[in-house]
């Protein structure tokens, strides 16, 4: 380390006028030690896990890689992935047991927590704890945040919204315990103020932002004296960070002054959110990634779109609605249509993948040191079944995943294995979660190919 850098340390914030910046990770916060110890300080720094859900399973005959264990030829609705497909793995055979009988309500509901949901119209659900949960109560201990709750969809329904399941079970991902579900947010300024806010109430800040017109201009000052203490490279990567933190607060700008003159808004889509599906779920992610970056949360759960949605998706060419097109009836033209969408969300994953691909990040990059679980509690959505489950696992968990691959298991397997092993290499170690009944270590093993 130069003589004129100072080591900072990692939970570093700039403060000024309601706003709190966290840094990304920095040469400067990790010790000019031996290479074996700085290694060790990085990676016990970059435990992450994150969740995404898509909803009614896929169309399997164009999401299933035909090859094992080589992922040698991507499938059209992975085909997507093709730019990191080094460090995804499909995995092919997992089930969820306890979401039988098949609904859309236990679909997302046991796809964290394995559990069987509580049949019931009223505020007496009961489910279980979450895996993203035990996570955060572990990695959440030293950030500003436990964890982080996302969403696509405006939550509006309450009540019974699926075969006498309570509207929360198909709404919430998350649940902190078996009566705690965790309303996810979809509207990006507030997830902003989430992560960068200092407190008071969402009047006082949003008046604060449109006074300085910009997050950054609270802090220019604190960024100014913090560079004269960095190196080079650390120069470049605070840089690059601001103005990602700037990109994303214009995006959410625009789109909240596009509201005010959109009068028929979708009734799923928050005001104030992108009119375009994927410019809102790019926001999300972006915010996922700063929030990573600066170490605000080291757990994600992003639910793309809720079961049941009738969502269209007109900039792919899909104006049906999603959820009748999954009773297909063995329509190829609806199955087809289904991939489109099945391919789309896929799409908007890989695109943050490639993302934290080309971030810089202790010795490797940004996806070097995540895991990401990316699939659906519903296999075959035409027969609401909960077997063999479209599942991708990414990223590299510090060098410990070997990607590339496609595992199949030719008997059905809880997907609560794969939560166990998940929590295992980001350091929750449980003997066994839900119903498992066994690990998913191939993920992690030398892959012999």
């Amino acid at each position: 380390m130069p003589p004129f850098q100072k080591h900072l340390p990692r939970r570093v914030l700039l403060r000024g006028g309601g706003a709190a910046i966290g840094l990304p990770l920095l040469d400067a916060m990790v010790p000019a030690l031996t290479a074996q110890e700085r290694t060790v300080a990085s990676d016990q720094q970059l435990r992450r896990l994150g969740y995404v859900y898509i909803p009614m399973g896929c169309d399997h005959s164009r999401w299933t890689p035909a090859a094992t264990p080589a992922l040698d030829q991507l499938t059209p609705i992975l085909e997507p992935f093709a730019p990191v497909r080094q460090q995804i793995s499909v995995v092919s055979g997992l089930e969820l047991r306890n979401a039988w009988p098949g609904t859309h309500a236990t679909s997302n509901a046991s796809f964290l927590s394995a559990a069987r949901a509580r049949r019931t119209e009223s505020n007496d659900y009961y489910l279980g704890t979450t895996a993203d949960q035990l996570a955060a109560a572990v990695l959440g201990r030293d950030t500003a945040l436990p964890s982080l709750e996302l969403s696509m969809d405006l939550i509006a329904a309450v009540g019974q919204c699926d075969n006498g399941y309570a509207c929360v079970y198909q709404n919430c991902l998350s649940w902190s315990s078996p009566t705690s579900p965790l309303p996810p947010e979809p509207h990006p300024r507030l997830v902003f103020e989430q992560l960068f806010g200092e407190g008071g109430s969402v009047g006082a800040r949003k008046a604060a932002l449109q006074r300085r017109a910009s997050l950054l201009d609270a802090v220019r000052d604190e960024f100014v004296r913090l560079r004269l203490t960095l190196g080079p490279a650390d120069q470049r990567r605070v840089d690059e960070y601001q103005q990602s933190v700037r990109d994303v607060e214009r995006r959410i700008q625009q789109a909240e002054k596009s509201a005010a003159a959109d009068r028929l808004p979708d009734l799923d889509r928050p005001r104030g959110v992108p009119a375009l599906y994927s410019e809102h779920a790019k926001l999300m992610f972006d915010l996922q990634k700063l929030a990573l970056q600066a170490d605000l949360t080291r757990v994600i759960t992003f639910q793309m779109a809720r079961e049941t949605s009738n969502r269209t998706y007109p900039e792919i060419g899909v104006s049906e609605p999603h959820h009748p097109l999954t009773h297909h009836g063995n329509d190829p033209d609806k199955i087809a249509k289904v991939a489109q969408i099945n391919r789309f969300h896929a799409s908007l994953f890989a695109d943050f993948l490639q993302s934290l691909q080309q971030t810089p990040e202790a010795g490797g990059t940004m996806l070097d040191h995540v895991l990401y679980l990316y699939g659906s509690g519903m296999g075959n959505p035409n027969l609401h079944d909960h077997i063999n489950l479209p599942i991708v696992v990414a990223g590299g968990a510090a060098g410990r995943m070997q990607g590339g691959r496609h595992l199949r298991f030719t008997e059905p397997t809880p997907l609560a294995n794969l939560h166990l092993t998940l929590l295992d290499r980001v350091g929750v170690s449980l003997d066994r979660f839900a119903d498992s009944n066994g690990r998913v270590d191939e993920l992690f093993e030398p892959a012999s190919l």
